[in-house]
């Protein structure tokens, strides 16, 4: 019997008991995939991570990424906790400003923020947009999400996927009340997606009527093909989000590099996702998603 040693985080919040729960298994060496992925089904957080040795030589580890049902290519709340946890056991420290994860996607560049000894701030690189076509019927993705069709189609905006790494399918609300009065109808969702020739996506759906003034979007995330029933912050699609917003003029270019996503307040995990999208003569250039992140415990697991 061997012993795995994890950290579980609370990540892009600095309260304890809000954001994204994550476990972090520091030292993943002679965990085959299976392995992980029976180890992220126990957790049964919305993501578990597995630090490695890097694999290539332009990366400074390798981290996998399990939700309770598949591995994924890349996570924005995964990464961010990671780094959060390796920064609590030691492994990185002050001199370590800039790193680069190996993802399942490619090499993944970071940046961190210290005061002192401490990690106060973490951001992750996300690949360019890939926009998918605007899809026509918002009425059906209103009835997806079991909610009149004006609370899609009111807002004049598409419904559309959009991918930084991971693809989700987008779908924009008028106001705050009606995300939080949204549920995922699976017969409908699966109606919608099979008349728009749609894979199984996460649904993200978000407002930028926030009910924050701090806040650029309010935002809800459904995962059922993950295992995944709602997530309380979703950094992989923040980066789409982001991209989203400045693409359709909601938010100005020169704004683009402060956005903040609110998320998870529904289901009482309130979450605060930074977004940080370059532009130079209308086009995005870089897209950047980060936050904070405290640790909540640790553990050790015997396999």
């Amino acid at each position: 019997m061997r012993s795995y040693r994890y950290l579980h985080l609370d990540v892009f919040t600095d309260q304890l008991f809000g954001g994204n729960q994550l476990a972090v298994f520091l030292d993943g060496r002679g965990l085959p995939a299976d392995t992980m992925q029976a180890i992220a089904k126990e957790m049964h957080f919305s993501e578990t991570t597995f630090v490695l040795p890097p694999e290539r030589p332009d990366t400074d580890m390798r981290v996998r990424i399990f939700t309770p049902d598949e591995e994924l290519p890349m996570a924005g709340h995964p990464t961010i906790g990671t780094l959060f946890a390796l920064a609590r056991a030691g492994v990185i420290g002050p001199a370590n400003d800039r790193l680069v994860l190996g993802f399942g996607i490619g090499p993944t560049p970071v940046s961190l923020v210290w005061r002192g000894d401490e990690l106060t701030f973490a951001w992750m690189t996300q690949l360019p947009p890939i926009f998918g076509s605007p899809i026509a019927d918002r009425s059906a993705a209103a009835a997806a999400l079991r909610l009149p069709p004006a609370a899609v189609a009111g807002t004049g905006l598409p419904v559309q996927t959009v991918s930084c790494g991971v693809p989700f399918l987008l779908v924009p609300v008028a106001t705050r009340q009606a995300v939080d009065s949204a549920a995922l109808d699976a017969d409908a969702y699966d109606a919608f997606r099979s008349a728009a020739r749609l894979d199984e996506l996460p649904v993200f759906l978000f407002s930028p009527d926030s009910g924050n003034g701090q806040a650029t979007a309010y935002s809800r995330m459904f995962a059922p093909g993950y295992g995944i029933t709602e997530d309380p912050a979703t950094g992989g699609a923040s980066g789409p989000l982001g991209c989203y917003l400045v693409r359709n003029k909601v938010v100005k270019p020169e704004k683009a590099g402060a956005m903040l996503s609110l998320q998870g307040v529904k289901m009482g995990r309130p979450s605060h996702i930074h977004i940080a999208i370059g532009v130079e003569r209308g086009e995005i250039v870089s897209v950047r998603v980060g936050g904070q992140s405290v640790v909540a415990g640790e553990g050790t697991l015997y396999i």
